[in-house]
């Protein structure tokens, strides 16, 4: 079974409408994930930047955040990933990433041997694929 590592971005895509390209192919993947023929691991980080900018940015109400929460974590084939090698995120932040949140995805995604990183951000991708950690390419 292939074993995905969802960035924010691509949960808030899912979520809007900003990007139905974007939209449509992390629904197949969560699509995937529920026929228990993927799995979707999320970096805790990951589930409070969506939080915040679903209630900062998009506000939306809180209520309806939590429900978004509550129902990608009950998705089979979802988990979140609550371990983090600090050393490891350190080794990554400031330099060569320069956003904190993304270099604790980057070293989870390093840390989870055969994982594949979704993201849509165009700058982390560069610098991941620096890190040689494979970048998902809608299958």
């Amino acid at each position: 079974m292939k074993q995905y590592l969802i960035d924010t971005n691509a949960l808030i895509s899912f979520v809007t409408d900003r990007n139905p390209a974007q939209q449509e192919a992390v629904a197949r993947l969560f699509e995937q994930a529920a026929q228990a023929r993927a799995a979707v691991l999320c970096p805790q980080n990951v589930l409070v930047e969506f939080a915040y900018v679903m209630d900062k940015i998009y506000r939306q109400p809180k209520p309806l955040v939590r429900q978004m929460l509550t129902d990608f974590i009950a998705l089979p084939g979802a988990t979140v990933v609550n371990d983090v090698d600090f050393a490891e995120v350190l080794d990554l932040w400031p330099e060569p990433i320069a956003d904190f949140g993304d270099a604790l995805v980057a070293a989870t995604a390093r840390r989870a041997k055969r994982t594949v990183l979704v993201t849509f951000d165009k700058d982390f991708i560069r610098m991941v694929q620096k890190l040689k950690i494979t970048v998902w390419e809608d299958d």
